[in-house]
């Protein structure tokens, strides 16, 4: 259901591109939300845009990362920037909306180098 693509190698400082692609209609019914799990943590929220459009970011975002959610190409993008090593992690896409079945993509490795 959902197809999540982009990710990658960085170096701290630098920027990388997440994508999740659905179909027309979880994107104009769920909440599409990005999460991560590094090595060792559990897996936590980065940033999601509810299905009205609004952006909601974790604390540690800081500004650095965008969530944009993308109607015509039925797809919701994180732009990340400004990169830290902490921000390495396997970062995953969810769809969520009440009373719905939840829905994951697969995860996209995004390491970043210091």
């Amino acid at each position: 259901q959902l197809q999540a693509s982009g990710g990658g190698s960085a170096q701290a400082g630098g920027s990388l591109s997440l994508s999740c692609a659905g179909s027309g209609r979880i994107l104009s019914l769920y909440d599409m939300g990005w999460y991560r799990q590094g090595p060792a943590t559990e897996r936590e929220l980065v940033a999601v845009v509810t299905r009205k459009g609004d952006p909601k970011y974790a604390d540690f975002v800081e500004g650095r990362f965008t969530i944009t959610r993308n109607k015509a190409e039925n797809t919701v993008s994180l732009e990340m920037n400004n990169l830290k090593p902490e921000d390495t992690a396997v970062y995953y896409c969810k769809a969520e909306a009440k009373y719905r079945p939840t829905f994951w993509g697969q995860g996209t490795q995004v390491t970043v180098s210091s």
